[in-house]
């Protein structure tokens, strides 16, 4: 979330505005896209249809585009993200029409230390800007995603660059840990530590070790975890909050709940439950941030997703618009990973795909997708990269029963690591990624869990500004 102004660093205002213009042009259109959950013929038509509206946003591969760029109003890390769901497509459906521009884009904005800090945005770029251009590389070698070119940086190495490049900056100056918000400390937001930063290093951190075997990075998301609930950020009843000032030592929190938050924190959890062999205590953390993700269904509409902190109001800016895909993202994958999930996923999934069709009734294709599912097929005249990418992957998550499981190294995966990627290039104050969590940390820990106690008791399940 983008709590603070900064520049775009891709695309023209005038190609937003032409978009815009068309779109309002059609906005009596009525029609909306047709979806037969059952069939899985119909839910590939209906992502091939919300995928194409997608990119029609997409400047990057247009003759003086920057692959892997969006235009204005949107950040370079929603980029990433809908090359994620593009990723996702391809998994889904085989349709491989996107593979080539996807790829082209994952490649070009890896930067010279091929770890996604590219010169065009390192100066204005975040934690989780990085992270999630990490997980749409991750994703890419769990799905075996066709495999770059020999001489071209490879899936597994550059989700490995990215967790080794933030595990460096796991920052022990204040609060006793956690990731820091922004890289630099000339940027805004330098001083927040906020779940989605943290979020995206736990998430990668556990689907590397699920991929590897290798301990070190579970032993980096438990200690993620640990710091995350301790200084506020998870309550005790699982729901995720959204971060907290290191100016005050973390003793207070910003209690607004988004969807991306809930679902980062929910796969990073089933990856672990699956690297501990369906360890009980996983187990009942999967549960506990499943249960916890209740908040954003409507109480109205019965099991429809939404931004509980903005859609409503009318508030949503061009970021929290995009923030359903990733919960229908993770919530979907989680169910691979820890398969006593499914019946209560795939609930929320089916009917908020049903919605989400319904909705896409806008612009003068009359299959333009709105924000609000719950409005059925009135739609709310909202459009954009966030809209269409949400739908797709509500969508296209229905298909995640017939799908194979994630492969790793040793199920399949062809993807080449470079453990030591992501140590060499430019990051702020670092530590010792091989560092395992002390008792030291944990008494930290657990000061900091008294310290914040008496901000976590009293706040609400979610906050609306």
């Amino acid at each position: 979330m983008r709590l603070f102004i900064r520049t775009s660093g891709g695309g023209t205002f005038q190609s937003w505005i032409g978009i815009a213009a068309s779109l309002l042009a059609g906005s009596t259109v009525v029609s909306s896209i047709s979806l037969d959950l059952d069939d899985p013929a119909s839910i590939k038509s209906a992502a091939k249809t919300i995928a194409y509206g997608m990119m029609k946003y997409y400047t990057g591969n247009e003759t003086g585009g920057i692959p892997g760029n969006l235009p204005a109003p949107y950040y370079w890390w929603e980029a990433g993200a809908a090359f994620g769901a593009l990723l996702d497509y391809y998994y889904y459906t085989g349709n491989s029409e996107y593979n080539d521009v996807t790829t082209q884009a994952l490649l070009f904005q890896v930067g010279p230390n091929d770890d996604y800090m590219p010169p065009n945005q390192t100066k204005t770029e975040g934690n989780d800007d990085q992270g999630f251009w990490g997980l749409a590389a991750m994703s890419a070698a769990e799905q075996k995603f066709p495999d770059p070119p020999s001489n071209e940086p490879q899936w597994l190495a550059l989700a490995q660059a990215v967790f080794n490049s933030q595990a460096m900056r796991w920052d022990n100056s204040t609060c006793a840990g956690g990731l820091r918000w922004q890289i630099f400390t000339f940027n805004n937001g330098y001083d927040y530590k906020n779940s989605i930063s943290n979020g995206c290093f736990f998430n990668l951190g556990a689907r590397l070790a699920v991929y590897t075997g290798n301990q070190t990075y579970a032993d980096w998301a438990e200690r993620t975890w640990e710091w995350v609930l301790a200084v506020g950020l998870m309550s005790p009843q699982y729901q995720i909050y959204d971060g907290t000032n290191d100016l005050e030592n973390c003793s207070s929190v910003d209690h607004h709940q988004w969807t991306y938050n809930a679902g980062v924190y929910l796969l990073g959890a089933a990856n672990m439950y699956n690297f501990t062999n369906g360890s009980d205590i996983w187990r009942e953390r999967v549960e506990g941030l499943l249960n916890a993700t209740d908040v954003f269904f409507s109480p109205t509409v019965p099991n429809v997703m939404y931004e509980v902190a903005c859609e409503a109001l009318g508030t949503c800016d061009v970021d929290q618009k995009s923030f359903k895909a990733y919960l229908a993202r993770w919530m979907a994958a989680t169910t691979k990973l820890a398969p006593f999930t499914s019946d209560y996923v795939m609930t929320k999934l089916r009917a908020s795909a049903t919605a989400a069709a319904e909705q896409c009734s806008g612009g003068t294709d009359g299959v333009t997708c709105g924000l609000q599912w719950t409005k059925g097929t009135v739609w709310d005249g909202s459009y954009g990269v966030g809209e269409q990418m949400s739908a797709l992957e509500v969508i296209q998550s229905n298909l995640i029963e017939q799908s194979v499981a994630p492969v790793t190294n040793s199920s399949g995966g062809t993807s080449q690591g470079d453990p030591s990627a992501g140590t060499s290039g430019t990051s702020s104050q670092g530590t010792d990624i091989t560092r395992t969590v002390t008792q030291g940390d944990r008494v930290g820990a657990g000061f900091l869990t008294a310290l914040v106690l008496v901000g976590v008791i009293g706040g609400t399940c979610w906050m609306v500004a």
